[in-house]
């Protein structure tokens, strides 16, 4: 089913949730860097959506509404947890995937290791401007802030994320990786 042809206002909750639930949960998962976290975080999103769904569904983007309540929810999640939880660098459920290469697992979980490095804020700018392919306008109202703010967040991250050492291999301008490929598929 086509996603963006899908009109939330069209659809009842349960039809818009289902065709939504594969894309937020892998926003989610980028931002909190656990699959299992990721589901929680979409259901209490969905569960908190479903609460207010005639109001939400009349909006004029009522995906960028979601896309902000799951940012908050992650938010919230990360100021109230007490223990932090250790990222490792290979994800064992992603391991054995159908068409799946061990080499796009310690790819993905390079990226997640250094995307956990970033404080949650621009960890949240990076994942919605670049993996979810949002403009920085569209950042700027999921997250409630200015586009100013949102330019020095990405720019601050992608920082970051270039000086983080795993990502070495990756760095713009070296043109391989360290096993001589072009990396592809990033």
């Amino acid at each position: 089913m086509d996603t963006a042809a899908l009109r939330p206002e069209a659809v009842g909750f349960e039809e818009y949730a289902a065709s939504r639930w594969p894309r937020l949960v892998r926003t989610a998962y980028l931002l909190t860097g656990d699959h299992h976290e990721a589901e929680d975080v979409v259901q209490a999103t969905f569960a908190k959506v479903f609460r207010n769904w005639p109001r939400i569904s009349r909006l004029h983007e009522p995906d960028a509404y979601v896309h902000r309540a799951l940012v908050n929810n992650n938010l919230s999640r990360h100021r109230r947890r007490r223990v932090r939880q250790l990222l490792v660098p290979v994800l064992p459920e992603r391991a054995h995937a159908a068409g799946s290469g061990h080499r796009d697992v310690e790819e993905r979980s390079v990226l997640i290791q250094a995307l956990a490095q970033l404080p949650q804020r621009q960890r949240a700018v990076v994942v919605l401007r670049y993996w979810e392919d949002m403009s920085e306008q569209q950042v700027a109202e999921v997250l409630g802030c200015s586009l100013g703010n949102v330019k020095s967040q990405a720019s601050r991250g992608l920082a970051k994320l270039r000086t983080h050492p795993a990502l070495d291999p990756y760095a713009a301008g070296t043109g391989s990786t360290t096993d001589g490929t072009d990396g592809g598929n990033r």
